[in-house]
């Protein structure tokens, strides 16, 4: 994204913070582009054939992005929250479509081979969100650190700028989550849903 339109985006954001409404539909123009490669990096990491496409899920995230309350920062803290309500979509699009089915079982795989989207692995984005969740409990700093690097797509520097912490603890709390999150990931397989 040039830097003329960053700097309308954040200008946007901040014309919606001070109740300007009519920003948030100017906004829309200038962000498709990058909401659809967020929807994109998301989709190609699901199975073929989903039923989603990027266009449903970037609108279905907008409409949910403009009802949120919400003091936008700029437009790094903007993209992060769009990601964080994608990877809601499409988790709970997941969970529904594994709930109609028996049983299935999460799949092993390593964050790295997440992130590198390779063609040898299929990525489980239930498996994902589980080990962020709990990953959460214990240090919500590194769980955020990982939505806004892997799934928002955010440098170290923009995800410094939305967490407001320096670009080195983002650095530090990237490996240590990753870290953790492949093994995790690595450990036994566990059912994908509980049996009642």
């Amino acid at each position: 994204m040039p830097d003329s339109v960053r700097g309308d985006v954040t200008q946007l954001l901040a014309r919606s913070r001070n109740g300007d409404h009519a920003a948030l539909n100017r906004l829309m123009p200038l962000v498709y582009d990058e909401l659809r490669l967020i929807a994109g990096r998301y989709l190609r990491q699901e199975r073929s054939g989903h039923t989603l496409q990027s266009t449903a899920l970037v609108h279905e995230a907008y409409v949910r992005l403009v009802d949120q309350n919400c003091e936008w920062q700029n437009r790094a803290h903007f993209f992060g929250i769009a990601a964080q309500i994608m990877r809601n979509l499409l988790v709970d699009h997941a969970r529904a479509r594994m709930a109609s089915k028996r049983g299935g079982a999460n799949l092993k795989l390593s964050l790295d081979d997440a992130m590198a989207l390779s063609k040898e692995r299929e990525f489980h984005l239930v498996a994902i969100d589980d080990a962020l969740t709990t990953l959460s409990r214990f240090d919500p700093q590194q769980s955020r650190i990982v939505e806004l690097r892997f799934f928002a797509g955010l440098s170290i520097e923009e995800t410094s700028e939305v967490l407001n912490i320096s670009p080195s603890t983002v650095k530090r709390d990237w490996i240590l989550a990753k870290t953790w999150i492949s093994r995790e990931l690595s450990g036994p397989a566990r059912p994908a849903e509980s049996k009642a």
